[in-house]
């Protein structure tokens, strides 16, 4: 059973996780570079290796948490974020820093949603998804939360010791993820949701099904990695002032927890197929927009806002449309194997964005991002369509609001 005490750990060890790992790089990569006396590229290499490795143990991952449970495998991730932050800090020549990313990759695979999410699913079923959604809550404060306090930590004492203080931060979760129990989830005589089967039923089914998900979470991490790094370039070079580009910059995360708020208090009859549509249906609309970010605030701030608000219930998805299509008791395994290509282009994403902009411009790079949301777009509404009129036959519907039954 998933408590609120579950959730309330759990969410905690999000934000500390990320913001001690995934968001290490944007507080410290311009004072590492001219410590190490390296060029912005090579050291944010550092971070596409950790990408890459994510990539590689993603499956293997999702294994041993659906075998051994998540309180093992994320205690473990929480020790390796620790020796990897402190490892970082000791690093002066590239061998040593790109085996302190990898360490960090493996230990942010272990240690972030794809695990949490992992965790919850064996431990709760099909009922894991709103505790999904409220973890996701925490983490997308982690940038919020750990920006200023790393930058105040880096000037203060440089950026070496504050990733000392880093690793005691990701010490600090052992015991949140040690209170993740340990049995699996199972379903009682009276629990409706264990009577109803996978919505993807046979090898074809499976094969679509993944396929479709596997397009949408590979292509929407792509956006989120370019556009993570890029965003302010591109509306500076569209003709967007320095200093309104950067107060544009802090508008996604506004819009990603403002959306998940929402999600979590009133999004919980609708089906993770149906969110999937409206996450993504604002995905294109949002970079059309930020074509004319140069000439009107006002739409950069609607790419903004919109981008975070699509991208902040992505997430959410993400983590729940498995939970409806597959079998849950292999939720790990599954997901670790059919997100394990989002790793790998998150890790080329910056670098492929960054060729674009000096060949063709900013405004290809959005129109680039325009047309893969109309391709992720494309995707959600077929697995959507695909599966929503099996679930009305099976069960003798007119609405897609059936679906909060496997929610």
């Amino acid at each position: 059973m998933i408590t609120p005490r579950l959730v309330v750990s759990l969410g905690l060890s999000q934000l500390v996780c990320w913001g001690v790992s995934y968001y290490l790089i944007g507080v410290f990569g311009e004072q590492m570079a001219r410590d190490l006396g390296w060029s912005m590229t090579l050291t944010y290499s550092g971070f596409s290796v950790a990408l890459v490795v994510m990539g590689v143990a993603s499956a293997f991952a999702g294994r041993l948490i659906d075998r051994y449970g998540g309180r093992r495998v994320m205690v473990g991730g929480s020790l390796l974020l620790a020796v990897g932050c402190l490892c970082l800090s000791r690093s002066h020549d590239l061998f040593s820093y790109g085996m302190s990313w990898a360490c960090l990759g493996l230990a942010m695979r272990l240690t972030l949603y794809e695990a949490a999410f992992a965790a919850l699913a064996r431990i709760g079923g099909r009922s894991a998804r709103r505790a999904i959604s409220q973890i996701t809550l925490f983490g997308g404060l982690a940038s919020t939360a750990f920006w200023p306090v790393g930058h105040a930590l880096a000037l203060a004492i440089s950026w070496r010791s504050t990733l000392v203080v880093y690793a005691a931060f990701a010490l600090l979760t052992v015991p949140l993820h040690w209170s993740i129990p340990d049995h699996r989830h199972a379903p009682r005589a009276s629990d409706e949701t264990a009577r109803i089967a996978p919505l993807a039923q046979g090898r074809a089914d499976h094969f679509l099904a993944g396929s479709l998900y596997m397009i949408v979470t590979t292509l929407s991490a792509f956006l989120n990695s370019g556009m993570s790094v890029h965003m302010i370039a591109i509306m500076t070079g569209l003709g967007t002032s320095a200093g309104a580009a950067v107060w544009l910059s802090t508008l996604p995360g506004i819009g990603q927890s403002g959306a998940r708020l929402f999600e979590v208090t009133f999004g919980g009859k609708l089906s993770p197929l149906t969110l999937g549509v409206l996450a993504t249906g604002v995905m294109p609309t949002c970079f059309i927009a930020g074509l004319f970010s140069g000439v009107s605030i006002f739409a950069g701030a609607a790419f903004a806002l919109a981008y975070g608000a699509g991208n902040g219930l992505l997430t959410i998805v993400r983590g729940a449309q498995p939970l409806v299509l597959f079998d849950h008791r292999s939720y790990g395994a599954l997901v670790g194997r059919l997100a394990a290509p989002s790793f790998f282009v998150s890790a080329l994403a910056p670098i492929a964005y960054a060729r674009l902009i000096e060949t063709a411009g900013d405004a290809a790079a959005l129109h680039l991002s325009a047309a893969l949301a109309g391709v992720v777009l494309a995707c959600a509404a077929l697995l959507w369509r695909r599966f929503r009129s099996r679930n009305e036959a099976r069960n003798g519907v007119a609405s897609d609001k059936r679906f909060r039954c496997v929610d």
